[in-house]
């Protein structure tokens, strides 16, 4: 498959098997999640009912319209004044790593996030996923810190890469991009 080969759209509630195809095998067998219980079809598809609007959930699917990622956007805390901030979460299936997948989803969330006013757009990466931070630094994110054993999965104690990207322009303005081409 190539990259070419994938579009990006926003997810429905009948993407919820093939994203907990995804999603559930780094649950049990990756530290890029710190979840630690796999996801049920009833749970995966009210995650997905929780996202619509400004807090989207896309889906990268190849020629026969199989998902191979996703990624989505989430409240960034729940405080107030947080409300201009999301958190990205984007994952590629395991076969399809390496085709530039993860660069057209977070490409698309963050082309959302500026189009739905959000000003900034977190990202939290286990610490050593260089594959991630590398992704989110070729999309213009920065390391702005780590929070230091944080969580504990597979008996290991765990960081938190957390790396940002500001929306708006340095007076304030939102510049809305052209929408990314659609791959």
């Amino acid at each position: 498959m190539t990259l070419s080969a994938v579009q990006i759209r926003l997810a429905t509630i009948d993407d919820a098997e093939a994203i907990r195809g995804i999603y559930n095998p780094e649950v049990l067998k990756s530290t890029v999640t710190f979840d630690l219980r796999p996801r049920s079809l009833a749970e995966q598809q009210a995650w997905l009912e929780a996202r619509s609007g400004a807090h989207a959930a896309i889906v990268a699917v190849d020629g026969s319209d199989a998902v191979v990622g996703f990624g989505a956007l989430s409240p960034y805390r729940d405080r107030p004044a947080y409300v201009t901030t999301v958190e990205d979460s984007v994952y590629v299936h395991r076969e399809h790593h390496g085709l530039g997948i993860g660069k057209a989803l977070l490409t698309e969330l963050v082309w959302l996030a500026t189009a739905h006013g959000f000003h900034a757009v977190m990202a939290r990466i286990v610490g050593g996923h260089e594959a991630s931070i590398a992704l989110h630094r070729a999309v213009g994110f920065e390391i702005v810190g780590t929070e230091r054993e944080v969580g504990r999965k597979l008996g290991r104690w765990l960081d938190v890469v957390l790396m940002q990207r500001i929306l708006s322009s340095p007076g304030g303005d939102l510049v809305v991009p052209a929408r990314p081409p659609r791959v």
